[in-house]
């Protein structure tokens, strides 16, 4: 797999990331961005049943039918199931890769993940203040300033000990480069030395990026098997 991929999904996240707001160690050469502003908002909304499903899909049965499920609305993330176990389910949307991803306003991305309860808590909370303010109107630049003042004022928190979250939705697509990519684990720290953990060395299963504006580092380590039980056989990017 090339490492910019890995590096991009580990914020696609958004990470997601989930993923990666920090991209391949070398860089890569400029390209104009397709995605210069936000589209209308209805390109990034689902049908309701749709996006329960598809956040469901990002872990497996036995974690998500417990799981609380977030949906995005007009102004926020708004619980559509209410859970049991700690875990929250969610599709993240393009805002939450990094500031410079061209992906950034890509209306197609949908990025299925599951937050295990100390996830839930502190890295969550970064996906739902985002959506708000970028749904609120403002600006790249804004939503940085508005994360940096979140966090001076401990409104937002260091990641607890512990959080991680599932990417293992067949169904998600974390942006143009790589479609939906293969199954993962993330894992979310405070800003950490990578090489603690032996992670993008040659070889090594675990990769990671940094981000400045989250106050994070994020490892992601690829599994063999999607949520349904399935073996991964998405050919190689």
């Amino acid at each position: 797999m090339k490492r910019k991929s890995l590096t991009t999904i580990a914020f696609a996240t958004f990470a997601l990331v989930s993923a990666c707001q920090a991209r391949a160690q070398t860089p890569a050469p400029a390209a104009k961005t397709s995605y210069p502003s936000m589209a209308p908002l209805d390109q990034y909304l689902m049908e309701r049943t749709a996006e329960i499903a598809l956040a469901q899909s990002a872990a497996p049965e036995s974690i998500s039918r417990d799981a609380e499920v977030m949906v995005l609305g007009r102004h926020a993330y708004e619980t559509a199931v209410k859970g049991k176990n700690g875990f929250v389910c969610m599709v993240q949307r393009s805002w939450t890769v990094g500031i410079d991803d061209p992906d950034f306003w890509n209306p197609k991305l949908r990025a299925p993940i599951c937050f295990n309860p100390p996830a839930a808590r502190t890295y969550l909370p970064l996906v739902i203040r985002k959506t708000e303010w970028i749904l609120a109107g403002q600006s790249k630049a804004q939503m940085v300033e508005s994360l940096k003042a979140a966090f001076d004022k401990k409104e937002l928190l260091t990641q607890e000990p512990g959080a991680m979250a599932y990417m293992l939705s067949k169904q998600g697509y974390l942006g143009d480069p790589v479609g939906h990519w293969h199954p993962h684990l993330m894992f979310f720290l405070p800003p950490t030395d990578t090489a603690t953990w032996g992670a993008n060395l040659p070889s090594s299963p675990i990769f990671a990026g940094a981000s400045a504006e989250d106050r994070l580092t994020i490892f992601l380590v690829p599994i063999p098997m999607w949520s349904d039980g399935t073996h991964d056989l998405t050919p190689e990017h």
